[in-house]
């Protein structure tokens, strides 16, 4: 029987995903023993900095490609939204898995939906595309930095004085834990981070039978989607460090995808969205680059470069 050796992060939620990918390839090819290889990352390790804190792409990637380089893995598995606009020389995604969903969610403790919550309550959230819409909507909320993964996280909630934390839906319900959230956030209020709930199967670019076998789990659909908040994400040359956000969605047969970039403080959000034909990834690709023009007209890049210099 035929081995594939599958890379992955050590976490719960990373593991998990793993699972997902190897039991859809294990009922499609029976005749092969899918296996997991947890590799740690720098972002991983590093716990007690912010993530816009720490310097170079790929915090979450990089051990895991080095290992897909050299051989030690045929495949890894990624949410997607951990990968950098540009893949390392040599590799590419072989599959895009039907997304979950891209939605943040709000888990409280208390049960409170984001407007029911208390004047100056207190919010974990790493993200700062999450602050700074969350500020937007309510800036009366007391936003604080929280690292960890999903369970770190659901801890730190139990034992501190946070009113609540918002995470990513898809890794929860990926867990099972979907009965934690209170609240789905309306993209109306916090739209969710480029390729957000959508994993990625990574591959050498030379193979060829590790493009074959992951066809069968590759979802056309959610491919497009992504690829139009990916080719946002690109031109407008950003990352986690800063407060962007893209959301493609298929509405009246048509591609429809928001955006936003905004400051830290949330005293400023722009937002657009434009609507295209969902035809074809080129035409998602385009309709991504054209939402970022639209954004730059409103100020995007200015916004962006008051962020890089520490202005805002």
């Amino acid at each position: 029987m035929k081995e594939i050796i599958i890379g992955t992060r050590p976490s719960k939620l990373a593991v998990a995903q793993a699972e997902i990918i190897a039991n859809m390839l294990k009922e499609k090819y029976p005749g092969y023993n899918f296996e997991l290889k947890k590799i740690s990352t720098k972002g991983d390790r590093i716990l007690n900095k912010p993530l816009a804190e720490i310097s170079g792409k790929g915090l979450f990637i990089k051990e895991i490609e080095i290992a897909l380089l050299n051989g030690e893995i045929d495949l890894a598995v990624h949410s997607y939204k951990d990968l950098p606009a540009e893949l390392a020389p040599g590799l590419g995604i072989g599959a895009i898995p039907e997304r979950v969903t891209a939605l943040d969610s709000l888990i409280a403790k208390k049960g409170f939906t984001l407007d029911q919550l208390p004047p100056g309550a207190k919010l974990g959230t790493g993200s700062l595309r999450r602050k700074a819409q969350l500020l937007n909507y309510r800036p009366d909320l007391e936003i604080l930095p929280i690292r960890g993964n999903i369970d770190t996280r659901l801890k730190i909630l139990n034992e501190t004085e946070l009113d609540g934390i918002i995470l990513a839906a898809a890794g929860l319900k990926r867990l099972g834990w979907e009965d934690k959230i209170t609240q789905y956030l309306n993209p109306a209020i916090c739209i969710p981070a480029a390729r957000q709930g959508a994993l990625a199967v990574e591959i050498r670019e030379d193979d060829q039978e590790m493009r074959d076998l992951l066809t069968a789990i590759n979802h056309q659909s959610t491919a497009i989607l992504v690829t139009a908040e990916h080719a946002f994400l690109d031109y407008l040359d950003s990352g986690c460090k800063v407060p962007i956000g893209a959301y493609a969605q298929f509405k009246n047969n048509k591609l429809v995808i928001e955006g936003m970039v905004a400051r830290v403080d949330g005293s400023k959000v722009l937002r657009e969205k434009v609507t295209g034909s969902k035809a074809s990834k080129t035409e998602a690709r385009l309709l991504g680059i054209k939402l970022a023009k639209r954004l730059i007209a409103q100020g995007a890049r200015e916004i962006l470069t008051e962020i890089k210099e520490g202005k805002k």
